[in-house]
């Protein structure tokens, strides 16, 4: 049972800035951090978690730190390459931006109306890893941006009192923190300008400025700034020793100024600010038709400037000319957050009130990735037959099914009208099926990717549950006003049998993978019945409980039915003779989590103690079962006994996931949280919307937006038995049993560190170098590991490598034949993976590793092979240009001596007055060849064989 989290699908943008870090896009996934790899189109999950809603990304230029800090201020501080979590830290305080220095050594962070400079930690454990600079307190209202110079020496930040102010990383004597005023709306993004963007506007002959701010009324200012020069600006003398003591005093200053200042006889060098003035020059407007700005950001490599507004549309600007280059609407919401990559050619663009994310190419106006998470609770999951797609559907009236290996979503259904509340895959694995409270049951063909069935009631239902026989024929839904079952033929869609016998709302529905037929069904009227539909036999047997039942599963054998109760409990029934087979008490289990509006402690209270989706194993011994609450439960079915509990989620930005309630957020009107506060930030969208009349309610003095509570809707397992998947409210969360843990030699014999990956390679242990730089997680060593090792001795290391490390070494594989010249050594090491972990690879096949790599490897090879197709082609093309070319050249030499001996014969006047031209002829030809062969690219002595012959 060692499952553990793997990744977080259907989960939409819910808020907070995006990164664009190489060809990852990071984003915020509740208290998550979500990589979406825009080449190799994976998406992968962090394991670790905030305590709440994650507000701000920052990582550093080499790409090794990664900071998330959640709408409290509390951060993890993570190593990127190796995906461990370094640190847990508070700033004491919400945090709106921060940012690291281009030389990567600080850390600066909008806490509050504060901006505070951290040093960056290392990536060794202390006890005190973030150690603090410097604190600006100048602001008089919170901080919304800053920026960082290029010469990591100064701060610009720009607060809510519409200010932006020049701060200094270190003090420096006389120097005041520059006030730049004189916006009119509040300002969304300050930016320094780089040198590389000044170089640029020296070459047209213009002046750059330094600074520019984004106001939310489309004002784009330009700030410029005078160095003083040296020497100026003195104070006048007072004679005597007095001013000969000022007047060394100032000397000190300046050489002071001078070093701290540098060379900066450069003009392309970027000015020391702590000298000079500031002033603005110029002022620009957006055309915003109607909107304002939401969200902008800068890349200054290339002077580009991309602004979102409120309407959903983006401008992208080219400074310092103020062209608009391009505009594109994608929503019709506000755009929350923008991002460059590092070449300027793909934009970042997140909604977080569609939940949309996309990445645009705007030089080619095209897509790199367009994804919409569900925008509501994710209702229900199932998983295919061989476990490699995972099919979801939710309140938002869509069906998505995503790829288990990589996470990726690759087609969404939308021809419902009303919340998803089942699917079901055909055993083929070639169709889905999907329930829903709009009156129709819908078949979905997965290689056409269409509707192609679309079963009703006679009269309008709401069908609450769903089930597909074992032979894919039969499809049977069970409504929740009418009490009634429908079953259908899925060939024909025609209605077959309409089973009434239940007096509440039919909540759940099995067929038994026996044959017969034999269809279970359990009811809110407190039983649980078996309907015979192969023969039409209608109710078999009847098995009533004590509370009112909400789910039932059947063993893959069809000789046990398991159905859970109100009451927190899951009977054991043989299906056969109707008997009882025991019970598993599970009220304790589940029970945990203490909601807001509740008036009782988590441990008196008696709601959400029971289980709403259960499903067996695929070998029938355990039982995975999640109800109402932040636990999903394992129990194994012949001891009755639980094995193991998962808490699904940590984030108490939900409600439900403490056990305890701060007693200071008790007010005699209520809960805090329940309150409406002046001070909230309308512009910051962290929580997932509430389908609840009473939370939409706009009641005075209650909160607009409700916290919704944590639960698990349904549970999924995988028939492989490797990975189970978890409805719940932050998405589809699916757990898989962990490779890592297997044992390695090297963990006990060896030290982790690069000095003794250095000496392995060194006593020509090279399977033993290769493992220790693929347990350290450090790319460059493992290549350097690859391609030291001898050609020889490639298909040994190969065989003697664990097969849990084949798909890291084909990754890494893939990536050097993109880019090494190095081909046939790694093709060959690609055979000798290949032969030696094929049947491993090919046994886990569908698992979330495999697939990615050899994928990727593919995609390469193919590459590769049309790249060298191409140049023997043309190679062999060429080389029958030679031969020709040459057998020509050849034979019209022959020819041309053949006339001068004969011409020579004859009169020695004429012969030499028929010479000439036979020689231009030949000196004519030669031109002609050597231009060709030029054209060609033949060589030198081919050219000089070439031209001896015509001379012959």
């Amino acid at each position: 049972m060692n499952f553990r989290f793997s990744n977080l699908l259907g989960a939409p943008y819910r808020g907070g800035n995006l990164l664009i870090h190489g060809n990852e896009l990071l984003t915020p996934v509740g208290n998550r951090v979500g990589t979406i790899d825009l080449v190799q189109s994976t998406s992968q999950t962090m394991p670790f978690e905030n305590l709440k809603q994650i507000r701000t990304l920052c990582i550093s230029p080499s790409g090794a730190l990664l900071l998330s800090i959640d709408e409290d201020g509390r951060a993890l501080l993570i190593n990127k390459h190796r995906r461990a979590l370094l640190h847990h830290f508070s700033f004491k305080g919400p945090v709106a931006v921060a940012k690291f220095s281009p030389d990567g050594k600080y850390i600066a962070v909008g806490v509050g109306r504060l901006v505070q400079v951290w040093k960056t930690p290392s990536f060794e454990k202390q006890m005190a890893p973030m150690a603090l600079h410097r604190t600006y307190g100048q602001c008089h209202a919170d901080v919304l941006d800053l920026d960082w110079s290029p010469d990591s020496r100064f701060i610009a930040a720009v607060s809510k009192d519409i200010i932006a102010r020049v701060f200094s990383l270190n003090p420096y004597k006389g120097y005041e923190p520059a006030v730049l005023a004189g916006h009119r709306d509040g300002v969304v993004g300050i930016f320094f300008s780089s040198v590389a963007m000044r170089k640029a506007a020296q070459v047209d002959g213009k002046d750059l400025p330094l600074l520019y701010t984004v106001s939310k009324d489309g004002a784009i200012f330009a700030w410029a700034f005078t160095p003083k020069p040296k020497g100026g600006f003195k104070q006048p003398g007072k004679g005597g020793a007095k001013a000969a003591v000022e007047g060394d005093e100032e000397e000190d200053e300046e050489k002071e100024e001078e070093e701290e200042e540098g060379p900066g006889l450069d003009p392309n060098d970027f000015p020391f600010l702590a000298r000079g003035k500031w002033s603005l020059s110029e002022k620009h407007y957006l055309c915003q038709r109607g909107a304002r700005v939401s969200a902008a950001d800068l890349h200054k490599g290339t002077g580009t400037l991309v602004v979102g507004y409120s309407s959903g549309m983006f401008e992208i600007v080219s400074l310092p000319s103020f062209d608009s280059l391009q505009s594109l609407s994608v929503s019709k919401e506000r755009v929350t957050s923008l991002a460059f990559n590092a070449n300027g050619d793909w934009i970042a663009v997140g909604c977080a009130k569609l939940g949309q994310l996309l990445v645009w190419e705007w030089r080619s106006d095209s897509y790199v990735l367009k994804t919409q998470g569900h925008y509501f609770d994710v209702a229900a999951t199932a998983f295919s037959p061989d476990g490699a797609l995972i099919a979801t559907g939710s309140d938002d009236r869509k069906v998505k099914i995503f790829q288990q290996s990589s996470g990726f979503c690759f087609v969404t259904f939308t021809e419902h009208t009303a919340p998803v509340t089942a699917v079901a895959f055909l055993p083929s694995g070639h169709a889905l099926v999907s329930a829903s409270l709009d009156g129709t049951v819908r078949a979905f063909d997965l290689v056409r990717y269409r509707n192609f069935r679309t079963m009703t009631s006679p009269n309008p239902v709401q069908f609450g549950c769903l089930a597909v026989d074992p032979g894919g024929e039969i499809v049977a839904a069970g409504t929740r006003d009418t009490f009634q079952i429908y079953v259908w033929s899925l060939k024909t869609g025609r209605l077959l049998d309409v089973l009434s016998g239940h007096e509440g709302p039919v909540s759940a529905l099995a067929f038994s993978p026996l044959e017969g037929g034999l269809l279970a069904s359990c009811s809110w009227d407190r039983s649980a019945r078996v309907w015979d539909v192969y023969n039409g036999k209608g109710c078999v047997d009847t098995m009533t409980h004590t509370h009112d039942c909400l789910a039932v599963a059947i063993r893959p054998d069809g000789k046990q039915l398991a159905v859970s109760t109100l009451d927190g409990t899951i009977t054991l029934w043989d299906p056969q003779e109707a008997k009882m087979e025991g019970i598993i008490e599970g009220r304790r289990d589940i029970k945990g989590g203490r909601l807001a509006a509740d008036r009782r402690a988590a441990g008196n209270l008696d709601s959400g103690a029971c289980f709403t989706s259960i499903t067996y194993g695929a070998d029938g011994s355990f039982l995975l079962a999640g109800g109402a609450s932040k636990y999903v439960c394992i129990y194994d079915v012949s001891e009755r006994v639980m094995l193991r509990r998962f808490q699904v989620t940590s984030n108490r930005s939900l409600d439900g996931v403490l056990d305890t309630l701060n007693s200071r957020h008790m007010t005699d009107a209520g809960p805090l949280q329940l309150i409406d506060h002046d001070d909230k930030d309308e512009d910051v969208e962290l929580l997932p919307p509430v389908l609840d009349a009473a939370a939409q309610a706009d009641v005075p003095g209650t909160s607009k937006v409700r916290a919704p509570s944590a639960r698990t809707r349904c549970v999924a397992l995988s028939p492989t038995n490797r990975c189970w998947a978890a409805a719940t409210t932050e998405g589809l969360l699916v757990y898989s049993l962990d490779d890592d843990l297997l044992f390695d030699p090297t963990d006990l014999t060896e030290e982790l560190t690069p000095q003794s990956c250095h000496k392995a390679l060194a006593a020509r242990a090279y399977v033993r170098a290769l493992l220790i730089a693929l347990r350290l997680g450090d790319s460059s060593l493992m290549r350097h590991c690859v391609l030291v090792t001898p050609v020889i001795q490639a298909p040994t290391v190969a065989a003697a490598m664990p097969a849990v490390w084949a798909p890291q070494v084909l990754t890494l594989l893939a990536e050097q034949l993109a880019v090494s010249p190095h081909l046939e050594f790694l093709l060959i090491w690609v055979r000798a993976m290949c032969v030696a972990h094929g049947p491993a690879l090919e046994g886990a096949g569908s698992s979330g590793k495999v697939m990615p790599a050899l994928r990727n490897l593919q995609k390469v090879l193919g590459r590769t092979h049309d790249d060298l197709s191409a140049a023997c082609e043309g190679n062999l093309y060429m080389l029958d240009y030679l031969v020709e070319a040459g057998s020509a050249h050849l034979a019209q030499g022959g020819h041309a001596e053949e006339d001068g001996g004969e011409e020579s014969d004859g009169d020695d006047g004429a012969g030499r007055k028929a010479a000439k031209p036979a020689a231009g002829a030949v000196s004519q030809r030669k031109r002609q060849d050597g231009g060709g062969k030029r054209a060609g690219g033949a060589s030198k002595k081919r050219k000089e064989g070439a031209g001896g012959a015509g001379r012959r």
